[in-house]
């Protein structure tokens, strides 16, 4: 299993559990995130919701292999596009606790939680432009509203990773923690919602996110159009070639 799911407490925890692989994520574990995501929305025992990884590995992002055997598909029906419509779906505190690196999806799924805690070994990174591609769920707004549009273009035309530190400093996360007390900090944080009236906390959510809600949905479509194109370009077919040969892509043919 890839995917562990278990509520406690209040609390439906979502682990990604495939560590020999750098829980690099594949289709069916977008699916059975999204699922797990829908579940915890409808079941009124749920007061919160926690996802992490592994120690020491949040998320390497896509499985590439696997995103190239699963070939062309609207973006709008991939299964990591049905799991982002699910998290911003959930009208619960979902609350992350990240170890070690969250590259890609596993950078731009953290924009779209309540709460976010990240260890001091946290590495964090949106690689989209060095696969030939382009920014996807509403990052390329999202990380510009909290960097700036300098830092935005560092960390998203430029793919340089940043630590946990740099990620709290930007607002993307709330705290930075030793490695070893982040799940059991992130958890007691996701367990506090079980004493605060829940019908308020669903409205408070609703309303904290009303000023740029249209925004991110005009942002994701936007995104969405692009990226679907930028799939069957050259350079993302040479960026892709360069990862499975594993040599360094080279776009000087390119203009």
């Amino acid at each position: 299993m890839t995917i562990k799911t278990a509520v406690l407490n209040g609390v439906y925890q979502i682990e990604i559990a495939r560590p020999e692989k750098k829980n690099a994520l594949t289709g069916e574990m977008y699916a059975q995130m999204a699922e797990a995501l829908t579940a915890a929305t409808a079941d009124a025992a749920v007061r919160s919701v926690l996802i992490t990884g592994q120690p020491g590995i949040f998320t390497s992002g896509n499985d590439i292999e696997d995103f190239m055997k699963r070939g062309a598909q609207p973006v709008a029906e991939s299964p990591a596009f049905q799991f982002m419509k699910a998290m911003i779906a959930c009208d619960k505190p979902v609350v992350a606790a990240v170890t070690g690196a969250a590259i890609g999806i596993g950078t731009t799924l953290l924009l779209h939680c309540d709460l976010v805690y990240v260890s001091d070994e946290a590495r964090l990174a949106m690689p989209f432009v060095t696969l030939g591609l382009v920014p996807e769920f509403g990052s390329s707004l999202l990380v510009s509203q909290l960097m700036g549009p300098r830092k935005a273009a560092e960390k998203v035309l430029l793919g340089e990773p940043f630590n946990g530190e740099e990620a709290v400093n930007c607002g993307i996360a709330n705290a930075v923690l030793p490695a070893g007390e982040v799940l059991n900090h992130a958890r007691r944080v996701a367990e506090r919602f079980n004493g605060l009236p829940p019908a308020a906390i669903r409205h408070t959510k609703k309303l904290l996110r009303r000023a740029n809600a249209d925004e991110v949905m005009a942002a994701i479509a936007a995104e969405n159009e692009v990226f679907a194109s930028r799939l069957s370009s050259p350079e993302a077919k040479e960026a892709f070639s360069a990862f499975f040969q594993k040599r360094k892509p080279d776009f000087s043919q390119f203009s």
